[in-house]
């Protein structure tokens, strides 16, 4: 049989290596790498800023949503993951918080977590791995560079556009870098209930359905039996409407979803695999994140 070449984003062109153009063609990338006002954006370089990112995601993910915590997470009060170590860490701080006593400290407020397709093959695989089955379109894609999206939140005194502006600027430098063709992730809605999912799900599918070299299946076990995806009389504008901000962010920058949904019991929802190639983000979020976005120039959930 004739092979045809599925090794890059759904039929279309490798998105173009705009490194070298931007600047940024260099071995790593700086530890801050945007400010914006009393924001700096940063990569981690140290456990120490690790351990306060996973604090963040503790409080986000187990105080205010539904997460449950294992023994060590609890005692601890930090998200605690052993895919932590072997990924990049994008996070936002805010140079002039305040303490108790009304001292400047420097406070994390938003953050995601970057796992490149090259460092996964050589440890533990995706997060991702844990909920989807990906072998067959790491296959079917070898030549496709990837990067995983995880772990994102943004503190609830912070969910204002600047805080969430250069974590998606941070997106686009950092995948520049790494000459992403495709940023992957598990992408949540905030339930566990089959049938309020069931609405938002089957309008992802009429709008923006994973082509089929694409599409991944739930891991045995992990299935959500959402049943009425071919239901018609959803109301789609509805639906959009009331996604959650960070799915509804991922649509409007272009990305598609799978069919499968799985239920994930730790974190209380309901997750699909999203998959969103660098070559068709919205030109407009282009221009917004990657046009101008230079390096430490002067309701993400």
């Amino acid at each position: 049989m004739e092979r045809t070449d599925l090794s890059t984003p759904f039929g279309l062109p490798r998105a173009p290596d705009a490194s070298l153009e931007s600047g940024l063609a260099q071995n790593t990338l700086p530890n801050v790498l945007e400010r914006l006002g009393p924001f700096e954006l940063r990569l981690s370089s140290s456990e120490k800023e690790l351990k306060k990112i996973q604090g963040l995601r503790f409080k986000v993910f187990y105080k205010e949503g539904h997460a449950i915590a294992d023994r060590l997470s609890a005692i601890l009060r930090r998200d605690i993951c052993p895919f932590d170590s072997v990924c990049d860490h994008l996070y936002v701080v805010d140079t002039e918080a305040k303490t108790r006593h009304g001292s400047k400290k420097a406070k994390v407020v938003g953050t995601y977590r970057l796992l490149r397709g090259d460092i996964a093959a050589r440890h533990s695989g995706f997060y991702s791995q844990s909920e989807f089955d990906l072998a067959p379109i790491i296959a079917r894609h070898p030549e496709t560079r990837l990067l995983e999206l995880g772990r994102s939140c943004v503190h609830s005194d912070y969910r204002a556009k600047r805080v969430i502006e250069l974590l998606w600027r941070g997106l686009w430098l950092y995948a520049k870098h790494h000459r992403i063709d495709v940023m992957i992730g598990c992408a949540s809605l905030p339930t566990m209930d089959a049938e309020l999912a069931s609405g938002p799900l089957a309008t992802l599918q009429r709008h923006a359905s994973l082509p089929a070299d694409w599409q991944v299946t739930p891991l045995a076990g992990r299935e959500a039996n959402i049943s009425s995806l071919d239901d018609a009389a959803q109301d789609d504008r509805l639906m959009l409407a009331n996604l959650p901000p960070l799915l509804k962010a991922y649509l409007r920058a272009g990305a598609r979803f799978s069919s499968g949904a799985v239920l994930d019991r730790q974190f209380g929802t309901i997750d699909v695999f999203a998959v969103m190639p660098m070559s068709e983000i919205d030109k407009r979020y282009l221009a917004h994140f990657g046009a101008d976005c230079g390096l430490a120039s002067g309701e993400v959930a």
